[in-house]
């Protein structure tokens, strides 16, 4: 299973649980089973069919590119970032 990092400012929706393992294939997946075990956690992550702005989600150390179709390996970890910007 892949392992979830629970990122500080989203630690209240969790109880305080920093880490956590959930079934998934993708990010979409570990997002619909974050949700079941904590309700209203979607709605922090996602707006509409995409991860929020100004989120990130690094799957093993990358960054994605597929946001919410980013597959996921059992065992992988998984952290929920806010996206990096600049100029």
């Amino acid at each position: 299973m892949p392992r979830v990092f629970i990122p500080p400012l989203l630690r209240d929706t969790t109880g305080g649980v920093e880490e956590i393992e959930v079934d998934g294939a993708t990010v979409r997946q570990i997002i619909a089973a974050l949700e079941t075990r904590y309700p209203g956690i979607r709605d922090r992550l996602c707006a509409g069919d995409q991860l929020r702005p100004g989120l990130a989600v690094a799957v093993n150390g990358s960054v994605s590119t597929l946001g919410l179709l980013q597959k996921v390996a059992s065992g992988a970890e998984v952290h929920f970032l806010p996206a990096i910007g600049g100029g």
